[in-house]
């Protein structure tokens, strides 16, 4: 993922799929090329590189 898509994102009140290692997550802050995640099944949060984020476009 990029940082621009990153910002829409944090800016879009709409729900989107983001992953990272395959485990959904939101983006909690963005900070230069790093994202602090949260993962959806209570696990934590993490501190991620951008470009190790991706979104589920096939629509699962």
């Amino acid at each position: 993922m990029n940082i621009k898509r990153i910002n829409e994102i944090l800016k879009n009140k709409e729900k989107c799929d983001v992953f990272y290692e395959d485990k959904p997550v939101w983006i909690q802050e963005l900070n230069s090329n790093m994202a602090t995640v949260g993962f959806i099944d209570g696990s934590g949060d993490k501190n991620v590189c951008v470009e190790d984020l991706y979104e589920n476009r096939m629509g699962y």
